[in-house]
């Protein structure tokens, strides 16, 4: 008998390029789902930014329903509590500094976290802005935006809540550290303020960024064209004939 380095047998051949095969439409299957709802997550946020903005009450009733009120716009009317804004790391049109969060107090006593815009790194002590710590009761319009069930990535600091520095947006940390009466009721989502012009220019508002990348049809045809590379190169090694010993 001649010795000699065995060959895999065409079924196993077959067996191992099948389960490669139906992995690789698998993936194809995935990115195709996944296309299809982020089409249709960025409809539903097209139109929801694009629609008239909703009493706070009627916003409160859509989240209480649907536990989903991001990018819908609204118009809520309070007084703004300034000793109690907190600072969100961010940056905006390339300079670095912070978006600042400010408690507004409805006339029913609750109170709302409100993004009223971007402040440069140097300008996080309000002393520096006083003109933008508007007095009195204002009426906000900007976008909802839902609260998040905790730190979105392990790769984020955490937050610095004695500095006031926030890296990802603990609505209940940050309400806790703006010194609101005892017992204070929050709304159960943050507003970020539209664009309309603060005293002083600061802070920017309208700084929220919808940037929703959709590549999921280019990874569905990736997935797709590797399987069906695979399948033809096992069509022609199953064709092929076996040398003779």
């Amino acid at each position: 008998m001649t010795a000699g380095r065995s060959r895999p047998r065409p079924a196993l051949l077959l067996g191992l390029g099948l389960v490669l095969f139906a992995i690789l439409v698998g993936l194809g299957t995935w990115q195709v789902q996944r296309l299809h709802w982020k089409e249709g997550l960025i409809e539903t946020i097209d139109r929801r930014t694009h629609a008239a903005p909703l009493p706070l009450a009627d916003a409160e009733k859509e989240f209480a329903a649907s536990g989903d009120i991001d990018y819908t716009p609204v118009t809520v009317t309070g007084t703004f509590l300034h000793q109690g804004e907190r600072h969100f790391y961010a940056t905006w049109e390339g300079d670095a500094g912070f978006n600042v969060y400010t408690p507004l107090q409805l006339d029913d006593g609750r109170f709302v976290l409100v993004n009223r815009g971007f402040v440069p790194y140097d300008l996080k002590d309000p002393a520096r802005r006083r003109q933008g710590e508007v007095a009195g009761k204002v009426t906000v319009t900007g976008l909802a935006r839902n609260p998040l069930p905790g730190k979105p990535s392990m790769m984020l600091p955490d937050n610095d809540v004695a500095k006031n520095i926030f890296y990802w947006k603990d609505r209940d940390a940050m309400a806790k550290s703006a010194g609101l009466p005892a017992g204070a009721m929050l709304v159960p989502f943050f507003i970020d303020a539209d664009n309309t012009p603060n005293p002083g220019g600061l802070p920017v508002g309208g700084v929220t960024i919808i940037d929703l990348p959709n590549n999921h049809l280019q990874y569905a045809v990736t997935w797709y064209g590797l399987a069906a590379a695979l399948a033809a190169i096992l069509i022609l090694r199953l064709r092929r004939p076996a040398k003779k010993g």
